[in-house]
């Protein structure tokens, strides 16, 4: 499987744009991390991933197929998506995370269909919220049943906005490992928004820096740098190397 974006175009019926010929490729097994400042179109590019929205110009091939060609059915079979703001409809988290299962089903969920929902919440430390009612979830929890229906989805891409940003540090750590753990395994090929360059830079394998919804840089953990940080976030910093990890260190705004 390759996932390939190709020279994706888009913007606003006012005319303002917002990716510039913006792509990448994306292997099974990969973490591609897409980065950059609030308002670049990071979330614009993983809505067109999965033709949520329509490009102006460009495409989408999964296996050298057309996305956008494809049936709802088989884009929600090989796409998980979990947005940034996580809605809660009043059911229960079990049956929240048993949607994931949708695109599989026929006329009603199997024994099955349930064993992976359970093992879904049992895997995110959801279990004894099973019965527990959306609208009566924390925000973090709320986020880490969205996160464990794409799980049960079993899509071949899962793309993620910014799936850390209702958690707590604990939380953030457990959810990144088990979706690394999951590419690793399952060979799912990730793309993820984050803000925090430090959690990027741990479990990532490639990461897509943007500017004004262009592709600034792209490559490896080891290839980023300073540079190019200040140049995206108008911030200076340090790049150290901790514990065999690489920290990026906020100094000041750049002058």
């Amino acid at each position: 499987m390759m996932l390939e974006v190709d020279k994706l175009r888009m913007g606003y019926s006012n005319g303002r744009i917002i990716l510039h010929d913006l792509g990448f490729t994306l292997q099974p097994g990969q973490i591609l991390t897409i980065l950059g400042p609030n308002g670049v179109g990071k979330t614009s590019l993983l809505r067109c991933v999965n033709a949520m929205l329509r490009p102006w110009s460009g495409q989408v091939l999964l296996d050298n197929i057309k996305v956008a060609a494809m049936a709802k059915q088989k884009i929600a079979r090989n796409f998980g998506y979990v947005s940034q703001r996580a809605e809660g409809a009043g059911m229960t988290a079990f049956d929240a995370v048993l949607l994931g299962r949708k695109p599989h089903l026929r006329w009603h969920s199997s024994r099955a269909d349930l064993q992976k929902t359970d093992g879904a919440l049992r895997r995110l430390g959801l279990a004894h919220l099973a019965l527990r009612r959306t609208d009566e979830l924390s925000g973090g929890e709320l986020q880490k049943v969205c996160i464990a229906r794409a799980l049960v989805q079993e899509p071949r891409v899962l793309l993620l906005d910014e799936p850390t940003s209702s958690l707590d540090l604990k939380n953030q750590l457990e959810i990144l490992q088990i979706i690394r753990r999951v590419a690793d395994e399952q060979r799912v090929g990730v793309v993820i928004t984050l803000h925090d360059l430090n959690l990027a830079l741990r479990f990532m394998d490639r990461f897509l820096l943007v500017r004004q919804g262009r592709v600034f840089a792209a490559g490896s953990p080891e290839q980023l740098t300073t540079e190019m940080i200040s140049a995206v976030y108008d911030v200076q910093v340090d790049i150290v190397r901790h514990k065999g990890r690489l920290l990026v260190v906020p100094d000041q705004p750049a002058s």
